[in-house]
């Protein structure tokens, strides 16, 4: 069994490589700080299954779980993030990720989850269902707005959410700025809003940030 687990917070990586070893102790496990590391990795060697961080430096973001469901189409991608599931649960699970959980989840639920999904199934928690249910199972009429936006759109909407300049978005995601602002600007027109305080007034409202 090989174990890749993927976070910027080394605290994190070893806290998850314990609980891990305790429960698989033959296992390979194997770490890497950030997105580039962990798609070399992917595309290097062969694994029983990934954990892995959705913000951190490099890559991230649900457009890497794309880039690693590309490398390794049948290996488990299991989501372990600091973002609550009402921001990127539906994101990621739509875009090929195995299961998503938060980092307050109990070891027990991560070990869980990483049995079932070791049996070519995705773990679905109560929780997840409901707001996977509330994003897809509806009429597309019936979307919040930010539902609307692509992944890309949805990556700038929550760094100007928080906070960020354009500036700071765009060196965040390697991107120009004139790009970042064009993206701003399609981002408003979706969600019929005007302004970077509207934004954020938004996502504090349905609970983004």
């Amino acid at each position: 069994m090989k174990i890749l687990i993927a976070d910027d917070h080394s605290v994190v990586r070893k806290g998850l490589r314990m609980i891990l070893a305790d429960t698989y102790p033959l296992a390979f496990i194997d770490e890497v700080p950030d997105g580039i590391e962990l798609l070399k990795k992917v595309a290097k060697e062969e694994w029983t299954v990934i954990i892995s961080d959705i913000s951190m430096p490099g890559r991230s973001g649900v457009d890497i779980i794309k880039e690693i469901k590309e490398l390794a189409p049948k290996t488990p991608l299991l989501i372990l993030s600091g973002h609550s599931p009402q921001e990127y649960a539906a994101r990621t699970i739509k875009s090929g990720a195995s299961a998503y959980l938060t980092k307050e989840s109990a070891p027990e639920e991560l070990i869980k989850a990483i049995e079932h999904v070791l049996t070519g199934r995705k773990y679905i928690s109560p929780e997840i269902a409901e707001i996977l249910a509330e994003a897809y199972g509806g009429d597309d009429i019936d979307k919040l707005p930010h539902q609307h936006l692509s992944n890309r759109e949805y990556e700038v909407f929550k760094l100007i959410s928080s906070g960020n300049g354009i500036s700071e978005v765009a060196n965040t995601l390697s991107l120009s700025v004139n790009t970042v602002s064009t993206y701003r600007a399609r981002i408003l027109e979706k969600m019929h809003l005007h302004s970077n305080a509207d934004l954020i007034k938004y996502a504090i409202q349905y609970k983004l940030i």
